[in-house]
């Protein structure tokens, strides 16, 4: 017989879990099923656009994606186009691998006013995804307040203050360039509630900020501790001794003519967003960390600002008739096990961290779970199936040779040296093939 899996979303996390499958030897039918005509997730849409080299992930995932076990079924949503139980009826699995697609809230008063856009939405824009092809932020204001310590907050930090030569061979979309190169942001404050030895962010992306054209890393040597201290790996007390190292070394740059600077500004926890409809200013209180968590002082300072952009972790949808915990936003299972033939994996599986690659230990616990549980299957319709109820309905699935129209679209369509010009909207991929 043949084992017979649905993996919805085409992310990191599934595809590792495709991965994993394809290295036994039981005999298989991958399905992937992505609402997007496009492939890889958050490669496409999330990876920062001037980080090419992280995105050379994606020539792994295309050779699982041409594996002959493996069909891709874009532009088919769950819950739209095929309904889980659906799916349930058709394949032995179905992984669910839809990542956490929301932004966490501050949870603080005017975090409704125009000018607030959460890290996904922001990053989807300049990145050319679909859903926020149309967010449209004002850029002309001077100064913009990332709220936020990791690396998802310096790259949004780095794009803003880059310039047109410096963005030339990314893939940052045309709109968001036009936006941000044509803007009058001069300072991106950057605040943690923590200090600099708790920041999430890598030390390649901090060393970034002290290499760029026309921006000056701002850095108070006050905030800068003498030595790392505290329980820490061996591991995560030498990144945090890399990152403090780093940080001085900004302390002592000449900002010469630099019209444009990052401000690190630690131990600072944003209480209030303030303004009319519009932000005009940011409230947040000094902090002061006891045994790595930040209380408040009772000190209070603003900074004007007419763009607020937290970037503080993600949240996952939850999937009608499976079974979801709201208190750390993934759904409930077992190393990826849900029940009655349904599983999990990355993002949705775990929670939103780590990097790329933390994924793949993900994707493989979870192929090991399917194969432990179903062996070589139960003789379901599986793709037949599927087809055939898309057919019924009406709805017009990508495949993978159609993405690679798409893909070819988008690289001819480029100015050099860009490496591609994405299409920011569905129907413009699928115009691409009918042309």
């Amino acid at each position: 017989m043949t084992l017979r899996v649905a993996i919805v979303g085409t992310g990191p996390g599934g595809f590792y879990t495709a991965d994993a499958l394809l290295k036994s030897d039981v005999e298989l039918e991958i399905d992937l099923i992505d609402r997007l005509p496009t492939p890889f997730g958050l490669i496409r849409g999330g990876v920062a656009p001037d980080h090419q080299t992280t995105k050379r992930v994606i020539k792994a995932y295309d050779r699982s994606a041409q594996n002959e076990c493996v069909r891709f079924y874009g532009n088919v949503e769950l819950g739209k186009d095929v309904a889980l139980e659906e799916l349930k009826a058709l394949y032995d699995a179905v992984v669910l691998a839809v990542g956490s697609p929301l932004d966490r809230k501050l949870g603080i008063p005017g975090e409704d006013k125009k000018g607030v856009f959460g890290a996904a939405a922001f990053v989807g824009w300049y990145n050319a995804h679909p859903d926020f092809r149309n967010l449209d932020p004002d850029l002309a204001c001077s100064a913009a307040a990332v709220i936020g310590n990791g690396n998802v907050a310096i790259d949004i930090a780095r794009v803003l203050v880059k310039t047109p030569e410096e963005m030339a061979e990314t893939d940052l979309s045309d709109y968001a360039a036009t936006a941000i190169h044509g803007g009058a942001v001069e300072d991106v404050y950057m605040f943690g509630r923590r200090g600099p030895v708790e920041a999430k962010f890598t030390n390649v992306e901090l060393r970034e900020m002290g290499n760029l054209t026309d921006c000056h890393p701002v850095v108070d040597p006050a905030d800068l501790p003498n030595e790392v201290t505290g329980e820490w790996s061996a591991r995560d007390r030498r990144l945090r001794e890399r990152n403090l190292e780093t940080l001085r070394e900004f302390t002592a740059l000449d900002p010469a003519d630099k019209s444009k600077r990052v401000h690190f500004a630690f131990y600072a926890n944003p209480v209030e967003i303030l303004g009319g409809a519009h932000v005009e200013a940011l409230r947040l209180e000094r902090t002061a960390v006891e045994n790595g968590r930040a209380r408040g002082t009772g000190e209070f300072f603003e900074i004007e600002c007419g763009l607020v952009l937290p970037a503080i972790g993600y949240q996952a949808v939850p999937v009608p008739g499976v079974p979801f915990d709201e208190d750390n936003g993934v759904i409930v299972n077992e190393d990826g096990h849900v029940g009655d033939g349904v599983y999990c994996a990355g993002w949705v599986k775990r929670g939103p961290t780590g990097v790329i690659g933390t994924n793949k230990p993900d994707g493989d616990v979870v192929a090991h779970r399917i194969l432990d549980n179903l062996g070589a299957g139960a003789g379901k319709e599986g793709r037949r199936g599927l087809e055939a109820l898309l057919a019924g309905k009406g709805v017009r699935h990508v495949t993978y040779d159609d993405w690679q129209k798409i893909d070819a679209a988008e690289i001819s369509a480029a100015a050099d040296p860009a490496p591609r010009r994405k299409f920011a909207a569905v129907e413009e991929m699928l115009a691409v093939l009918e042309s």
